[in-house]
């Protein structure tokens, strides 16, 4: 009777052990990083079932503080021009540190000074309106409309900040006139399997201030988010998941082998309490 006693008390014990590993496998598993929440561009509205995505009306980007402008003229004599361009020539002018050193910076006042032309206001104006100023300029002071001036005006990379959960943080410059928010990441190594890609922050510069934006990189729609498109001086943060926090295992092998360690933890403390 007494073994009896002894057995059906180890069998609720026992019972009451795997109902708290139970509970506890269960919450572990719960913590794993649920694919959704790692596949980008999905479809999640149902009733979508078209393939294209309306184009986003992109508004041409308006310079700031800060800029370097990558100013190239040309004629049909290059001797003409020549006074007007500045000492760089070849790849080593197209370089990031040659483009620093040899462009034009847009300075506090919203300036850019150039040879013989001065000083230029540029401060919220569109590439091609900076352009046409140049032009104007050149003709209307310097030369006639035969010297067939061409004048090409760009921006010196396009320069933006990713940091948080990415696998390559820091500041980046891309020679693309557009990128989008998925070749940035791309272009840092991706972001982490406990990065947020539901509430990727942007911090957007304005001549007027700054906006902070929040967008879900795992829904389709986003693609016709006026953020879809970096701009020059973004700033990008991916924030961790709460599952990077607990500790229990980002995958289901992780969470697994996390439980099978409990269990031997509690299966051995169990056996020495017991003889």
């Amino acid at each position: 009777m007494k073994n009896y006693l002894c057995s059906l008390n180890f069998s609720k014990k026992m019972n009451k052990s795997l109902l708290f590993l139970l509970a506890v496998a269960s919450l572990l598993f719960a913590s794993c990083v649920p694919l959704k929440d790692l596949t980008y561009l999905q479809k999640k509205d149902p009733s979508d079932t078209e393939n294209v995505i309306n184009p986003v009306n992109v508004k041409p980007y308006r310079l700031q503080t800060n800029d370097v402008l990558s100013i190239e003229i040309k004629a049909n004599d290059p001797k003409l021009v020549s006074i007007f361009s500045v000492s760089g020539t070849g790849q080593s002018a197209k370089s990031e540190a040659g483009l620093y050193f040899d462009g034009f910076t847009v300075d506090d006042h919203g300036n850019i000074r150039m040879p013989v032309l001065g000083e230029i206001n540029v401060l919220g104006f569109t590439l091609d309106e900076v352009r046409l100023d140049v032009e104007k300029r050149l003709l209307s002071e310097y030369f006639n409309k035969e010297a067939d001036i061409f004048v090409n005006v760009k921006l010196a990379g396009l320069r933006y900040t990713i940091n948080g959960e990415i696998g390559s943080p820091g500041s980046k410059v891309l020679y693309q006139e557009k990128v989008t928010i998925m070749e940035a990441i791309a272009n840092s190594g991706d972001i982490t399997i406990t990065g947020d890609r539901k509430a990727v922050t942007i911090i957007r510069q304005f001549p007027q201030g700054t906006e902070m934006h929040d967008i879900d990189l795992t829904d389709v729609k986003v693609m016709q988010s006026p953020y879809y498109y970096v701009k020059p001086n973004d700033y990008i943060y991916v924030k961790a998941l709460p599952q990077k926090t607990w500790g229990t295992g980002k995958t289901g092998i992780e969470s697994l082998t996390t439980v099978i360690t409990l269990l031997s933890l509690v299966t051995t403390t169990y056996l020495l309490l017991t003889r």
